[in-house]
């Protein structure tokens, strides 16, 4: 188990996955108020493959981690915080 988790790749991998369903969870939701067309799961990893205006690969998993790094850490700052 240490050595999945200290492997580089598979860090990268379970940030990537976790913003990506951060984004389409948010994604969705705002979609679904404002009546827009929703993208589906995968697009919010590989891109939107309908438009020409569209980050590449790299923009979108680069996205998903950041995204992902700052739900951590705002997680550990409201569970340090308020002592759950």
């Amino acid at each position: 188990m240490e050595e999945f988790i200290s492997n580089f790749n598979t860090r990268r991998a379970i940030l990537n996955y976790l913003g990506e369903t951060l984004r389409w969870i948010y994604g969705s939701i705002w979609r679904t108020i404002l009546k827009k067309e929703k993208f589906k799961y995968s697009e919010y990893i590989y891109g939107i493959k309908k438009s020409k205006n569209h980050y590449d690969l790299w923009g979108h998993k680069m996205n998903n981690r950041v995204i992902a790094v700052v739900f951590i850490l705002l997680s550990f700052f409201f569970l340090n915080f308020f002592n759950l």
